[in-house]
């Protein structure tokens, strides 16, 4: 693209940081395998449309790789495929969480004070006893390190009132995202009746979560504790191994029934380029962790990506002619990325915008357009609204006529 380029010795060394970081993510596969936390992997590295084959999970029964800046995905293997979550529920439920406190009806420091219900829930947890006092960080922390059902619905009927009451919004959620084939029955993933998602779906709620860059801080914590100044304090261990042994990974959930198989949804990112890979059903944990490893390295060695506009950037100004001010920012409504092959170059790709009717008075988030990203044969990468970035008003009277004979004055000159 022509709109900005990079600088060489940039480039240089962004290519010598990939190339060192995949050599080192070889060595740590390579010496888990042999230890035992991994088995052993063949490294596939043709690209997905020269090997039909091509089978990154073999053992999974789905899976998913995707970009998380584009929402695109590089590796499907049975995407919309209904199994049971197990605990990568608690993916929604750590995103209605973090809604919460982000819209100021949650926050971090409140206290909440455990159920008869919350604590009575078995599997993973930390022990809530009924009536006792919680830090909403705390809660945080044990859902997303030690996976604890009991923290979770503490917080779930903390936001919502009840169970009920909070999966209700969970679903709603999952229909705004997009999931067609998901239904929730409770916040915490045991297993129940009409509870089941699939992998492309669990890759939307990851990828809706990161956005709430917050949550990383927790997901990539190894180890902390909760309680610890009290008279039993608990350890939290992170359920998702990657998070220590894998460098770069930082998130997001591991789950685990009978049911269900080994599942886990896990990110990573090496500069702008994040990704997320899920898989679901796998036969135990060695595998799951090895198999998503490879969809990582895979995700990193075959592609690139460059990042036009940040979610919130100024894109274009916007003429407002009858507006107060005459002129507001428009910017990105998400991020727009351009996610390339390794070695392929952004040359012939193309930004188009188009503005659409805008009514006056104008709320700041209200759609002005649309930037439509092309690639060089005309395909359409990405389409993302345009938002106004600020408040406008019909202008009055006496300024519109201002306006117009300054205008005639310039056009006169």
């Amino acid at each position: 693209m022509q709109r900005s380029v990079a600088q060489p010795a940039k480039k240089r060394w962004g290519a010598l940081r990939r190339r060192v970081s995949a050599w080192v993510s070889a060595l740590i596969l390579a010496s888990l395998a042999g230890s035992g936390l991994l088995p052993a992997l063949a490294v596939a590295q043709e690209a997905p449309e020269k090997s039909p084959t091509l089978d990154l999970a073999p053992h999974a029964r789905s899976a998913v790789l995707m970009d998380v800046a584009t929402g695109q995905i590089l590796y499907a293997k049975e995407p919309d495929k209904e199994l049971e979550p197990a605990s990568i529920t608690k993916v929604m439920t750590l995103l209605l969480t973090f809604e919460a406190i982000e819209q100021g009806r949650l926050s971090f420091n409140e206290e909440v004070i455990a159920s008869p219900h919350a604590a009575s829930m078995g599997g993973s947890q930390i022990f809530l006893a009924p009536g006792e006092r919680m830090r909403v960080e705390d809660l945080i922390k044990a859902v997303a390190i030690a996976s604890a059902n009991d923290a979770a619905v503490a917080l779930a009927e903390r936001i919502a009132g009840s169970e009920p009451a909070f999966v209700a919004m969970m679903n709603q959620k999952a229909q705004a995202l997009g999931m067609k084939h998901t239904h929730f029955a409770n916040a915490n993933g045991l297993p129940a009746s009409q509870h089941y998602s699939c992998a492309a779906d669990i890759a939307r709620m990851s990828r809706a979560l990161l956005e709430h860059r917050e949550v990383l801080r927790y997901t990539s914590t190894y180890e902390d504790w909760i309680r610890k100044d009290s008279k039993k304090p608990f350890q939290l261990v992170n359920t998702n191994r990657l998070v220590h042994f894998l460098p770069g990974v930082d998130g997001l959930k591991t789950g685990f029934t009978q049911q269900a198989g080994y599942c886990l949804t896990a990110t990573k990112a090496e500069e702008v380029f994040r990704v997320v890979a899920v898989v679901m059903g796998e036969p135990n944990p060695k595998t799951r962790n090895a198999e998503v490893a490879h969809m990582l390295q895979y995700a990193f060695a075959q592609y690139q990506q460059r990042h036009l506009y940040e979610k919130g950037q100024v894109v274009k100004t916007l003429h407002l002619p009858k507006g107060q001010p005459e002129y507001v920012p428009a910017v990105a409504g998400e991020t727009i990325a351009l996610l390339l092959r390794r070695g392929e170059s952004e040359s012939g790709y193309q930004e188009r915008i188009a503005w659409q009717s805008v009514d006056l008075p104008l709320r700041k988030g209200t759609p002005v357009g649309t930037i439509t990203l092309l690639s060089p044969n005309g395909r359409i990468v990405s389409s993302t609204p345009l938002l106004a970035g600020a408040d406008a008003q019909r202008a009055p009277f006496f300024t519109l006529a201002g306006r117009t004979l300054r205008h005639l004055i310039q056009f006169g000159h």
